[in-house]
């Protein structure tokens, strides 16, 4: 803008040089009273001279807001209300602040801001204490009304001085003012101004005037009105009769008006003009169907209805056509083009020139729409679902394009499966790694809870349960390692789904059936693009190869690294997508920002922690995760990982090459390797926290036994049916041509199988032997569970469960041992063999012996104290000087018999609540300890032993023979030959053959004394069998 130009805007105060109408603004006056009255004269005096846009000349005496801070209303005419005022009752300095903190939009809406404000008319004082002091209390309000009132007195004070200082100037403008309305008035009576009443007086009533004496040299003084007016000036005067001074002007407009009417009217309806009007209709109606094309096309396009749409290109090309050959046919010299012809040859031309437009902006949008496109879903059962790329690729094929649409297709699609893939892995593993982070950050699960999902497979009840597995952090992991590595493999809605769609669409072109139904373009154009070249089908060939071969690095990568240590994936930008690559190659499944995986970028998940746990190696084992849930979700895994393997083996480029089918081998064997071994340090853990369950409960099956076995069993099978199922992938070796990519497990793997499963029934029978032993029960309580309890039987009690003594724990122990000897054990076994189809002889043999080890120890663990206490009483009652009778024929027995019995008693009647089992041999071991303790005790004595002494040896030792009877031993019986040959070589002659005429004698004494004992000793005699 020059300089010129902008002194012009400057100085008529607008806009723009070119305005197209009147400044509203300029309509309203800021000028006072006593400036109108004063420069009245002058402009009237003057208006002839000057210009027509003096008007909008800005008066350096014109007068502006002198109110600080107001502001201009929408059509421009400023007001006095300000855009921010302070707090009238003494509060902040800014209302408008105050309200914004609040949240209400005052500063967008006007109307809504001067409710607020005390200029405005519009203020509410309810709106104003309910917001701007809605948390003031009583005493602030109190002190705001003493500020308002102080504020209102020194303003009324003001007015006061404001209106005494200037009543003068009021008054002078009043009475200028009533003046020329009354001149105006009264124009053309014969009334004069000057004999209008004046006053001087300041207060009037309401509806008197005001006046002064004006001054005798204005136009308005009494000697300019002495004269009455001319009577035809009468029609100008503010009157009802002169139509408020519109009657003079009126007749000259209606003579005006007469006359346009009268030199205009025949130009606007003459019949020449209609005439051409009808020309023009008719040459519009016969080119119709030209005139409609480009609507018609438009509108195809919009409704993408493409078969209309092809329709009406070819008409279109048919009109180009016939108006091309009209043309040429006049420019060849055979003839001249009437107007009808040029005009319909313009239009078409013009016609063509816009449909090639609208076919190009189409064409591109239907390249850009073909990059973009994603592959359709499976057709439902009993549903055709269109194909848009088909779609697509027939439109631009029947259009007429250079590129060819078919190889633009698939070279789009092979670079976002590419993308897709690459991104999809990369997000998927970055989420893994966050839960694992947090999971192995927090803090382990409570034993309570580890024994309570190791107790799992044994309620049948919760086979089909996954939430019985595991805990919901580590189920909630495995959930996301299961579903991503499904998106990845899956042929149903998964990658590789899409991959093998590619494949499927590609061999169609390749074999030419696709191109069957697509179209040839106009005039065959486009049949050139129906056939691909031998180098694109190599390409295409390679491209699906790579395609497979990434998807294979990725699930590889997963199962065979270490986790990842970079996890800024989640918060780093994503890079700007280029023009090849479609919107839809980010991740599907996570498009939405999951709260899971939200953090803050400057305090990402901490690395997980290095405590030489098993699962610290392996990214996709969760932290804290056991045997169970790990066979349960790698189950699912390997045959994922199987089953495509399988689906990728069958097809064309992979079959032909040996170098795919290795690369698929290595998938599975390596991944299967690594899910073995990560399975099988969780089981050996597990392992480890099982004795923690041994609460030394009875089993409501088996009485002798505890509950722990049954747990054992079941875990142990469930462990190796899922290691089995993890070996030999049964779900996809029974497919035909499985064995190509399936191999059996290596050598490496069943050893490591072997030996973690020897391992762990070592690691139960170590710490069951530790839990038998202890002097003092450790507290069992911490893992005992409610589902506990609620299974006890009846016959048990809950202070079965806490902790049992020392002896009790021995024999359970050992009722166990014997179980896993005669029974559990052997049934492992075989389970391990018919699964994994190994004999294990070297394995079996080294297990018996151990249990035998075991269940030696602990026998002398039990027996241990009781034949010490038992030797000690036969060695102290025979050594004791008081032994010997006092008189030649003894008829009782020695007080240390009774004793030792009772002892037996005790050990019977424990042994036999406890382990029934386990009573003959404790007893009978307990027997030959007895004899024993005989032997030793007799050849302690030092003197000779005389017929008495004989007779009491013989009493003792045959009434504990013929009690314990039912548990003689062939070792006891030889201890106690050897007893009496050292009775016999320690009398005399004399006093044996004696004894042997007392035999009879000491026979009746026996039986009396097995009479007067048989309730006290009867838990020694054999049970008569029931009839």
């Amino acid at each position: 803008m020059t300089s010129d130009e902008q002194t012009l805007l400057n100085h008529y105060n607008i806009n723009t040089l070119y305005p197209t109408a009147w400044p509203i603004e300029k309509n309203e006056s800021d000028a006072s009273g006593d400036e109108q009255s004063t420069n009245m004269t002058k402009r009237l005096a003057h208006s002839r001279s000057k210009s027509r846009y003096s008007a909008l000349i800005r008066n350096g005496s014109d007068r502006r807001s002198l109110v600080p801070g107001s502001e201009k209303t929408g059509d421009g005419i400023e007001n006095l209300v300000q855009k921010d005022e302070p707090d009238p009752l003494g509060g902040p300095d800014s209302v408008v602040r105050i309200l914004r903190q609040k949240g209400l939009p005052v500063e967008e809406d006007q109307r809504l801001r001067n409710r607020f404000l005390l200029s405005s008319t519009t203020f509410s004082p309810t709106l104003y204490l309910s917001h701007v002091h809605s948390d003031a209390s009583t005493q602030s309000l109190l002190r705001g009304l003493e500020s308002l009132s102080g504020s209102i007195d020194q303003k009324s004070a003001s007015l006061k001085v404001l209106v005494e200082s200037n009543f003068e100037r009021f008054v002078r403008a009043k009475t200028t003012i009533d003046n020329v309305y009354a001149e105006m008035r009264n124009q053309g009576t014969d009334t004069p101004v000057a004999e209008l009443p004046r006053t001087r007086s300041r207060i009037t009533s309401k509806g008197s005037a005001h006046f002064r004496n004006s001054s005798a040299q204005g136009p308005f003084s009494s000697r300019g009105v002495d004269k009455p007016l001319p009577s035809d000036k009468k029609k100008h005067a503010l009157v009802k009769e002169s139509e408020y001074g519109v009657q003079g002007i009126k007749a000259p407009l209606i003579e005006v008006a007469v006359k346009a009417e009268e030199i205009w009217g025949p130009a606007l309806g003459g019949r020449a003009r209609e005439e051409t009007l009808k020309s023009a209709m008719a040459s519009v109606e016969e080119c119709r169907e030209i005139f409609e094309v480009g609507p018609a096309l438009s509108s195809c396009i919009k409704r993408k209805d493409y078969d209309s749409l092809v329709g009406e290109y070819r008409k279109a090309r048919r009109f180009a056509e016939e108006a091309r050959a009209t043309a040429n046919q006049a420019s060849g010299g055979r003839g001249s083009l009437t107007d009808s012809q040029v005009y319909r040859v313009v239009i078409t031309a013009r016609m063509w020139s816009g449909v090639e437009n609208q076919i190009d902006d189409f064409k591109r949008e239907i390249w850009r729409r073909l990059i973009n496109v994603e592959a359709p879903p499976p057709p439902s059962a009993g549903q055709n679902t269109p194909d848009e790329p088909m779609a697509l690729i027939g439109v631009l094929l029947e259009l007429g394009v250079e590129d060819n649409p078919i190889w633009f297709w698939l070279l789009s699609r092979y670079d976002y499966l590419k993308t897709k893939i690459a991104a999809s892995f990369e997000r998927s593993r970055v989420e893994i790694e966050i839960l694992r982070r947090r999971l192995a950050n927090s803090e382990p699960p409570p034993l309570r809870t580890i024994i309570a999902h190791l107790k799992g497979p044994r309620d049948s009840a919760s086979h089909n349960k996954t939430h019985h597995l595991d805990t919901p952090a580590v189920l909630e992991l495995w959930d996301l390692i299961h579903s991503s590595v499904c998106y990845l493999l899956s042929t149903a809605g998964g990658l590789l789904g899409e991959v093998i769609e590619f494949w499927d669409k590609a061999q169609a072109f390749i074999d030419g059936k696709t191109q069957r139904t697509l179209p040839t373009g106009l005039d065959g154009q486009s049949e050139r693009h129906h056939r691909l070249s031998l180098d694109g089908i190599k390409d295409l060939q390679k491209g699906f190869v790579e395609l497979i071969e990434i998807l294979r690095d990725s699930v590889f990568a997963f199962f065979a690294e270490p986790p990842i240590e970079d996890v800024s994936m989640l918060y780093s930008p994503l890079p700007s997508t280029t023009p090849t690559t479609p919107k839809s190659a980010v991740f599907a499944p996570f498009a939405h920002q999951d709260s899971r995986f939200r953090f803050d970028a400057s305090n990402p998940p901490p690395p997980s922690p290095k405590r030489g746990e098993g699962w610290e190696d392996y990214a996709f084992w969760p932290p804290h995760a056991n045997a169970l849930s790990g066979t349960h979700y790698l189950d699912k895994v390997l045959s994922l990982v199987g089953t495509a393997a399988m689906e990728l083996g069958d097809l064309r480029p992979v079959s032909s090459s040996s170098r795919v089918q290795e690369g698929l081998k290595t998938l599975i064997n390596g991944t299967r390797e690594r899910c073995v071994s990560a399975l099988a340090a969780a089981w050996i853990r597990d392992a480890e926290m099982f004795h923690l369950m041994e609460t030394f409960a009875r089993s409501s099956d088996r009485r002798e036994l505890t509950k722990l076995p049954a747990y054992f069993l079941a875990f142990e099978k469930a462990v190796l049916s899922g290691l089995d199922r993890l070996v030999y992938v049964p779900g996809v070796t029974s497919k035909a041509g499985s064995s190509i990519l399936i191999t059996p497990p290596t050598s490496t793997t069943l050893k490591l199988i072997r030996r973690d499963f020897t391992k762990t029934i070592y690691v139960l029978l170590s710490d069951m032997i530790k839990d038998a032993e202890k002097r003092s029960p450790r507290n069992n309580t911490l893992i005992l569970q409610p589902m506990d309890t609620a299974s006890l039987s009846l016959n048990d009690s809950l202070d079965d469960t806490k902790g049992k003594s020392q002896s009790t724990r021995l024999l359970l122990t050992m009722s166990n041992i014997k179980y896993f000897q005669t029974d559990l054990i052997p049934q492992l076994i075989t389970h391990f063999e018919t699964s994994f189809s190994l004999k294990i002889p070297e394995e079996t043999r080294t297990i018996k012996d151990a249990l035998s080890q075991i269940e030696a120890k602990l026998f002398k663990s039990y027996t241990g104290p009781s034949a010490e206490k038992l030797a000690s009483t036969i060695y102290s009652g025979i050594t004791s000087p008081n032994w010997v009778p006092t008189t030649d024929r003894p008829t009782e027995l020695r007080p240390y018999v009774y004793e030792a019995l009772l002892q037996l008693v005790y050990i019977h009647t424990e042994v036999s609540t406890t382990a029934p089992s386990l009573l003959h041999a404790i007893i009978s071991h307990l027997f030959e300890r007895i004899v024993g303790s005989f032997l030793d005790a007799i050849r302690a004595r030092t003197d000779r032993y005389s017929l008495p002494a004989l007779m009491q040896a013989t009493l003792d030792v045959e009434f504990v023979a013929g009690t314990m009877s039912q548990y003689t031993t062939a070792a006891a019986g030889a201890l106690q030959e050897e007893v009496y040959r050292e009775l016999d070589q320690r009398t005399d002659k004399s006093a044996r053959a004696r004894l042997q005429k007392e035999l009879p004698d000491m026979r009746a004494i026996l039986k009396k004394l097995r009479e007067g004992t048989r309730g006290e000793f009867s838990c020694f005699r054999r049970a008569r069998a029931k009839t």
